[in-house]
């Protein structure tokens, strides 16, 4: 497994540095989304030395029902991902990627782990909109939605951009996000790994066994 330890304050501060384009920029009509890269892109896993602590956010899960994320994910495995489903490249990839890692572990720990995508674009991304995008991915995976503000502070508090879905010159949505992905341990329900977009299936199928357990991968 790639790894790297970073402090807090050098995160956050690598975390606003650059955009990339999530989505390629032809004429197939799809959506185009700007991603935030984040320091060590090059590295599957962030180890931090200071872990974030779990945003305490209150959404609306796939069902219409309120989900307090601290509340629900107290004392389980947790990975937070902040996308959206219109997304055509980053997003399905890396939630596909840990479905795929997913079904890896034994079932004791895949009923334990939870994998939480929250929507940067909750005008459009509804509470079935969220069922039915993620039922085609991991029926088991949460999905939250709610008042954007509410969304981006939640996102802030871990290092992740993200901005207003926009329209570009073409007409084509717009949506700026962080592509990183933490791991919240068990044990102590503090955010102590980050993965970045270049994190394969073989790198989550390594590190989730220790993730379910609270142990650094």
């Amino acid at each position: 497994m790639r790894k790297k330890t970073y402090a807090m304050a050098a995160l956050f501060a690598a975390a606003a540095l650059t955009l990339s384009a999530c989505g390629g920029g032809d004429d197939s009509g799809k959506p185009v989304a700007d991603v935030s890269a984040e320091a060590g892109s090059d590295k599957a896993a962030t180890v931090l030395d200071q872990p974030f602590t779990k945003p305490d956010l209150v959404l609306t899960d796939t069902t219409g029902k309120k989900y307090d994320l601290r509340a629900r994910t107290k004392g389980l495995p947790t990975l937070v991902y902040f996308g959206y489903t219109h997304c055509p490249d980053v997003c399905p990839l890396t939630m596909n990627n840990l479905a795929v890692a997913k079904k890896q572990l034994p079932k004791a720990e895949r009923d334990k782990l939870r994998v939480v995508f929250v929507t940067t674009d909750p005008d459009r991304d509804t509470p079935a909109e969220l069922g039915r995008w993620l039922k085609g991915i991991d029926s088991d995976f949460v999905g939250l939605t709610g008042d954007f503000a509410t969304i981006q502070a939640g996102a802030r508090t871990l290092g992740i951009t993200i901005e207003p879905t926009t329209k570009d010159k073409n007409g084509k949505a717009v949506s700026v996000h962080g592509t990183q992905v933490i791991a919240f341990s068990p044990k102590t329900d503090g955010g102590y790994v980050l993965y970045g977009e270049s994190a394969t299936v073989d790198d989550y199928t390594e590190d989730l066994p220790k993730i379910a357990e609270g142990a650094t991968p």
